[in-house]
């Protein structure tokens, strides 16, 4: 390598043809290696007699790095200050720089001599490191509402190039309008390494809006992604501008329930005492913003107040209406009455407002009021009566038992279905139940009792005409009705009868009928006859009836046809 310097110095003396190229640029990454290519990465000139490497000092000056030859010779390292131990060349002529620090941006050339030209190539580095997460300091415990205050500083440190710090709002950026927002940014350098640490101080004017309001700091960087804080929320504090007063629980309120009064005021923070006017009267409440009313009753309903303690005029009222309702019913418990009486029912109300009302009777629903003006059977029965009002039911019942003799209605007999039997029925109203007796035996004897009305059903096989009495009895009487039952043989013995008379009849229909076409028949022979015999004795005497020549004509013709 020695012999070839001076060969060197004759050919740089000869004044050989110079190129060189445009400046390329490249990007690394703080602490870790460049590779500056040479030429792209194509140094294959023809001919080539060696490749050199040097670089600009801060000063603009030159300095060299190493020397290679050929591609089989080792590179000799010429340069004297830091880049001494950490500099090499690849097999395709790059500059290997070992652990990039901000010294590295500055420009590398590359030098090719072959024996026909000259060719320089200049490369910038940039080193970029990515700046740290960003960091929030010193935080305002509070905001006060409409009032600039200092909210939070934003760090991030060992950055190259410098970041940019933006404050956000509910992911909005925030714009320093030196008024109501207050946004100062710094960059520091650090004195060994030169790598950057920014710092942003956020002053903002809250407002009531901003109790929800999520604060965040972004970093950008040109290595990458934005980085964002962790959001951050205030409290904002505000006075009281509305106080509010909620009875609890909400709904309808009826008698002996109870209640909350809550007052509330939109302030922050908000008050812990308040003064309540219950009825009027002003009761103050310390370190609770509620009053409890126990079993309340009418006497409840009105308008309530709270306020706040050091300022009445900042009050709110709500109106208590306590739903009532009291029913009486007058006679109650078991009315015994007889049939025909009257009662007279009482209802009673006293409500807060006009309630519902539903009669049943026996758990069937009534139209209206029933009405006792003349008692019967049927209308005894469990009477219930309801009445309702928003949140309260009121409910009263009697029972009402109607007595009395009994009384036969109806005894009807007919034929049971096959005509082998005579049912008899007997109808009878009374209470309580009557008991029944029959004049005679039968079978099948049945009953029913409803709503003070009895039917008994008897079975019988008259065989001779009955006479057949129905008594039914109970502790206030007794009543019987009789009917006459036929012979079930007679009555057989009377449709045979009236059968007989009937095939009579149509007999003598039939000989009529044929005596009458005979008798008909003889005399229209006897007519016939007769007209023969006298033309016959007309003839014979020779004697001509008077008439003209034009009727013996037809009369002659007329004997001469044949007879039907």
């Amino acid at each position: 390598m020695q012999s070839f310097v001076p060969f060197l110095g004759a050919f740089f003396a000869a004044a050989m043809f110079t190129q060189v190229s445009g400046m390329q640029k490249v990007i690394s990454t703080y602490g870790e290696n460049i590779t500056v290519p040479c030429n792209n990465g194509d140094n294959n000139p023809p001919e080539l007699i060696f490749t050199k490497w040097k670089y600009t000092k801060d000063d603009g000056s030159s300095g060299d790095l190493l020397v290679k030859a050929n591609k089989k010779d080792e590179a000799k390292i010429s340069a004297t200050d830091g880049y001494k131990e950490r500099i090499n060349i690849s097999q395709d002529s790059s500059l290997v720089i070992n652990k990039a620090t901000l010294a590295d941006q500055r420009v590398f050339t590359c030098i090719v001599v072959s024996f026909n030209n000259l060719n320089e190539y200049p490369v910038e580095v940039e080193v970029r490191k990515r700046p740290s997460a960003p960091l929030i300091k010193n935080k305002a415990n509070q905001l006060e509402n409409d009032k600039l205050t200092p909210l939070a500083e934003c760090v991030t440190t060992d950055a190259n190039p410098p970041v940019e710090i933006i404050w956000q709002k509910n992911d909005k950026p925030l714009v320093n309008d030196n008024k109501t927002i207050v946004i100062t940014s710094t960059v520091t350098k650090d004195p060994v390494t030169g790598l950057s640490s920014s710092k942003s101080n956020l002053q903002y004017t809250a407002g009531k809006q901003d109790v929800t309001s999520q604060f965040t700091c972004l970093v950008r960087h040109v290595t990458g992604a934005d980085q964002v804080s962790t959001p951050m929320s205030f409290s904002i504090h505000y006075p009281t501008e509305k106080v509010s007063l909620q009875v609890l629980p909400t709904g309808p309120i009826k008698e002996g329930d109870n209640l909350t009064l809550k007052c509330q005021a939109d302030g922050n923070p908000p008050p812990t005492s308040f003064n309540f006017y219950i009825k009027g009267q002003k009761v103050p409440v310390t370190g609770s913003s509620v009053y409890n009313l126990s079993g309340v009753t009418r006497a409840h309903s009105g308008e309530y107040k709270c306020s706040l303690p050091d300022n009445d005029k900042m009050e709110a009222t709500a109106t208590i209406t306590v739903t009532y309702l009291d029913l009486s019913v007058s006679p109650t418990g078991t009315l015994l009455k007889k049939a025909g009486e009257s009662l007279e029912l009482k209802v009673e109300k006293n409500s807060s407002s006009e309630p519902k009302v539903v009669w049943t009777k026996d758990n069937g629903k009534l139209e209206k009021q029933p009405n006792f003006t003349s008692l019967t059977y049927s209308q005894a029965g469990h009477y219930v009566i309801e009445m309702s009002v928003e949140g309260i039911k009121r409910s009263a019942s009697f029972i009402l038992v109607v007595e009395g003799s009994p009384q036969i209605t109806r005894l009807i007999k007919d034929r049971s279905p096959d005509g082998k039997n005579k049912l008899l029925t007997c109808e009878a109203e009374g209470s309580p139940q009557p008991e029944v007796q029959w004049s005679i035996n039968g079978t099948n004897g049945e009953s029913t009792y409803t709503n003070g009305k009895a039917i008994y059903t008897l079975t019988v096989v008259p065989t001779t005409n009955l006479t057949v009495t129905c008594r039914v009895t109970n502790k206030f009487g007794t009543d019987s009705m009789t009917v006459t039952v036929s012979s079930l043989i007679d009555e057989q013995n009377k449709s045979d009868k009236q059968d007989s008379p009937e095939d009579e009849d149509k007999a003598k229909l039939i000989v009529g009928i044929v005596v009458g076409l005979l008798v008909a028949a003889g005399v229209v022979g006897i007519i016939y006859w007769l007209y023969m015999k006298r033309r016959q004795g007309s003839w014979k005497t020779g004697e001509k009836e008077a008439g003209t020549s034009e009727e013996s004509k037809k009369l002659e013709e007329n004997s001469h046809r044949p007879e039907p």
